[in-house]
């Protein structure tokens, strides 16, 4: 089952058809992000999120680009003759939402880097959960060369994943991080030959695709709304998430899976 959007690619793949595979699909301008590609992305965070059938999403740029991040000509162009602008007139949020800002997906998502990511979609990787590149993937927040600031969240997040020094040389220098150079700071999960980056993405995608989809789920929210708290307060709120997992369906099928040596079928229940 695959859906087409014009710098968009949505497809189901994986166990199931249990994988939202996302490909940016502008090659002629590296990637940037268009108004058509933002409205996607903010349309499939959503199904990804209310398809019960889905568990996990890899977002990608292809082979040979993840992306350039915003279009600067577009931004300073007359967009009043395309359709799509009345969503976002409508919307003011509808890009946040697109870029994974203020809120992020309740389900998995794996980053799958090939060639550039700069500024924004070096901003946007940081809304992902795994993010796997290519050797040769390089990465850099750029809008201080341009004069703009980061608004994709980078001033926040940055900070949050990688040490505070890294984070601000990269802020406020614009400068070009390789692959190799991104994954000792923390900021790549995996690297890996070039044009292996899809590949392995979807691999990691079928392992948590066949994990526990609830509890799964739960994890992410847990790591996620304990950032910033301290550990005495995270541990108490850790129980209230974590306690209701064991009364699923899904965690009394995990351990009689393991006795009886088979592979567990989760339902999400």
């Amino acid at each position: 089952m695959s859906e087409r959007n014009e710098h968009l690619l949505v497809d189901r793949t994986g166990p199931d058809g249990s994988v939202l595979l996302l490909t940016m699909n502008r090659p002629e301008a590296r990637n940037a992000f268009s108004l058509e590609m933002l409205a996607g992305m903010a349309d499939a965070w959503h199904m990804l999120d209310t398809d019960d059938t889905l568990r996990v999403a890899v977002l990608t740029g292809g082979e040979k680009t993840f992306s350039s991040g915003a279009d600067l000509k577009m931004m300073h162009g007359d967009q009043s003759a395309n359709p799509i602008m009345q969503r976002f007139k409508d919307d003011p949020d509808l890009h946040w939402r697109a870029m994974m800002r203020n809120v992020r997906p309740k389900k998995p998502v794996i980053a799958a880097v090939e060639g550039i990511a700069f500024g924004g979609g070096t901003e946007v990787l940081q809304g992902t959960d795994i993010r796997v590149a290519g050797r040769s993937a390089k990465f850099a927040l750029t809008e201080v060369c341009w004069g703009l600031f980061p608004m994709g969240g980078s001033t926040v997040r940055l900070r949050r994943q990688i040490p505070f020094a890294k984070a601000m040389d990269m802020l406020l220098t614009g400068r070009i991080v390789s692959a190799v150079e991104a994954e000792q700071w923390g900021l790549i999960s995996r690297v890996v030959d070039d044009g292996q980056a899809v590949t392995e993405a979807l691999a990691v995608a079928a392992t948590i695709a066949a994990n526990g989809p609830l509890a799964v789920q739960a994890i992410k929210r847990a790591v996620i709304e304990f950032d910033g708290l301290t550990e005495t307060e995270a541990l108490q709120r850790e129980l209230t998430i974590g306690w209701p997992i064991f009364q699923t369906e899904d965690a009394k099928e995990g351990p009689r899976a393991f006795k009886e040596k088979r592979k567990a079928v989760f339902k999400g229940r």
